[in-house]
This record gives structure tokens, sequence and C-alpha cells, in this order.
């Protein structure tokens, strides 16, 4: 925890976002499988990141998409309907878009959701590697590191006229859909830097992504980290 002393009165300000940990760990809490005996609920603290994991994947038929879409089956009702009345969870389902929505607000990259053999694990990425860069009149000019540098700058990097999502997913490497929308698709296009060209038809067999002005702006801007044509 730091202080910003700029006005008359301190402020904190929290290098961990207290309001993400803690939907994240309500989440472990409520959806751990305790029939893995000897399998704790582990929060890892590291330099850019906090890994919350609990022992347990996800219920038979629920994806990632789901979960993000609000999408939720209880594994432990009882301490859900604890939770609930303890005003920890607000409605089933939430937690997760709440995670989401917070890390978007407070300028983070995308949680990374993962399934490790029989846990799974939340990454929350921490805001230190990601500050902004402001001019003289303190307004916001841009990212200078953060998810500019990471999943998004590396899918405008690759992004040439008009393109598909299977083409953008081979340029980049990347296999699963549900894991390209999350953490590269859906943040460059809330960020402003892509469009479709199809915005009424979203899931179109024909939709094709294209740069916007501010997407233009951005991949000369980080031009000189990611080599032309380079995914990563």
């Amino acid at each position: 925890r730091g202080a910003d002393r700029s006005g008359i009165h301190r402020r904190d300000v929290w290098s961990i976002p207290l309001a993400i940990l803690r939907e994240a760990v309500v989440n472990a809490v409520v959806h751990a499988d305790y029939s893995q005996r000897g399998a704790p609920i582990r929060v890892s603290y590291f330099d850019d990141r906090i890994e919350i994991e609990n022992p347990g994947i996800l219920l038979s038929g629920l994806t990632v998409d789901d979960i993000l879409a609000g999408v939720s089956r209880l594994r432990n009702r009882v301490i859900g309907r604890v939770f609930r009345e303890l005003g920890l969870i607000e409605q089933w389902g939430s937690g997760m878009r709440l995670i989401m929505d917070q890390a978007r607000q407070l300028g983070l990259p995308p949680p990374k959701i993962e399934e490790l053999g029989l846990r799974f694990r939340l990454t929350v990425y921490l805001g230190a590697g990601g500050s902004r860069q402001h001019d003289d009149r303190g307004s916001v000019t841009g990212y200078v590191t953060g998810e500019v540098t990471g999943e998004v700058g590396r899918l405008v990097n690759v992004l040439h006229g008009e393109m598909k999502r299977v083409e953008l997913q081979e340029a980049l490497g990347l296999r699963h859909e549900d894991h390209f929308r999350a953490a590269y698709l859906r943040p460059a296009i809330e960020k402003g830097y892509l469009e479709m060209t199809d915005p009424e038809r979203p899931r179109s067999s024909r939709q094709r992504y294209r740069l916007t002005a501010k997407g233009e702006s951005l991949v000369r801007e980080i031009a000189p980290r990611y080599p032309k044509g380079s995914a990563g």
C-alpha cells in the first residue's frame, strides 16, 4: 500500500485491487471441491500478479465463456447460501463478471482463467507495471505498459486490413477460441482498438475485424516493442 499526498488529505493507494481479490477468494471458497482431501485453496502473491487457486475444475457442461456470461452452477450450495445471506454474494453468477469489470475499470489486463489438472486458477495482474502516461494537464494520454503491450498489443500488431477470428488466432498461434475472445479480442474491442465489420451480427461467419484510428495509433506507439509481423 502506498499513499497519494497530491491533495490536502492523504489518500491510501493500494497496489493490490482489493475488490477483485475479495470476489476471487469468495468464488474460490464457494466453488472449491472439498472432496479432494489435502488440496487447499491457495492465494499466491508475485510482483506482477496474484494467483487464486482452488481444488475442482469447472462443473460438467460449463465453459469459460459461460462463466464470463454470468452462467453459474454452485458446487457448494450451503456455503453459497450462507455467503449470500452475509452479503458476500450479490447474485448467482455475478462474481466473475464483477472481477472482469473491475479489472477493465482499473486499466488492468484481463484476469486469466485456467484449469490445471484438478484445480482451477484465476490470475489477477497488478497495475504496478501498467502505469499511465500523463501530459502537463494531468489527463491520460495513453498506456506505456500493461495490457496494450501484452495480449492487446500482440493482437493489433498482427491485424492487417480486415481479418477473421480464425485468421487472427492462427497469426497469434492460439488454439482456444474462448481464451482468445476473453483475453485478446474482447478487451481490444472494448478499448476501441478494433472494430467489427458487421457489428449487428457479432457471431456472423462472415465477421471480420479491423483496426480503428485509435488502434492504428497504438500500433505506431508500440512498434519498437513488436517487430513487424511478430505475434509476441
